[in-house]
């Protein structure tokens, strides 16, 4: 069965669908903007953190960041990887992760040829993205408390060059902020480095901290905000 076009919603309207992934159906959320804010062409993927933990695409941190996107007139596509929710599969580290985001990636650029991709995600989310980014190439980059020495090797990342912003809570009590900015001191030696934005007293989980966040995201893309496309929603 061939997968859904992508939905035409009224503003502020979230459509569920399921669509074809490596190892079996993948659950997605596609968010409109809200009524009265200009639509840009682009869409924003964002991945949730680990699945093991109760990571999902209803995890607050990605909720927001998506908000925060919509309120700027993006779209936002949150899925749930492999083995989450109703997506099939069992959990595979990231490596099959990270074939479930290019099979999302290649519905939306397939489905919005002519709109600007943006990629990012929250923690074990941040990992994937950045796993992908040399591959899937988006137009702008964002990470959310990526978990640099953690499990994960974050020392063999490609060399993305792109716009590239990372979010950090300096409170944060799972990735060790200073093991965060010192492996981006260390890339930065081999590429740009990203922009880097610390929210002073913000937990993994940003609890208290989400409008911060919000602000944080809205700031981060700013510069790459592209122009408006379809116009107001009605």
């Amino acid at each position: 069965m061939p997968n859904p076009a992508f939905p035409d919603a009224p503003p502020g309207g979230v459509v569920s669908l399921m669509l074809d992934g490596p190892a079996g159906p993948l659950e997605v959320a596609v968010d409109i903007p809200e009524a009265g804010v200009g639509v840009r062409d682009v869409v924003a993927v964002i991945c949730h953190p680990l699945s093991t933990e109760g990571g999902s695409l209803t995890n607050k941190v990605v909720t927001m960041a998506a908000r925060a996107l919509r309120e700027l007139g993006a779209t936002t596509v949150r899925f749930n990887f492999r083995c989450v929710g109703k997506s099939a599969g069992v959990f595979d580290d990231g490596v099959g992760e990270s074939a479930d985001l290019r099979a999302v990636v290649d519905w939306v650029r397939r489905e919005r040829p002519g709109h600007a991709l943006w990629l990012g995600g929250f923690s074990f989310g941040a990992y994937v993205s950045l796993r992908m980014a040399d591959d899937l190439q988006p137009d702008l980059l964002f990470s959310i408390a990526p978990p640099a020495g953690r499990s994960w090797d974050f020392d063999d990342m490609g060399l993305y060059s792109g716009p590239w912003f990372v979010i950090q809570g300096e409170a944060d009590e799972i990735v060790d902020p200073q093991r965060v900015y010192d492996w981006l001191a260390r890339l930065s030696e081999l590429r740009r480095a990203p922009t880097v934005i610390r929210l002073p007293a913000a937990s993994h989980f940003f609890h208290g901290k989400l409008i911060d966040l919000r602000q944080a995201m809205q700031d981060g893309v700013h510069a790459e905000l592209p122009a408006f496309g379809a116009g107001p929603a009605a």
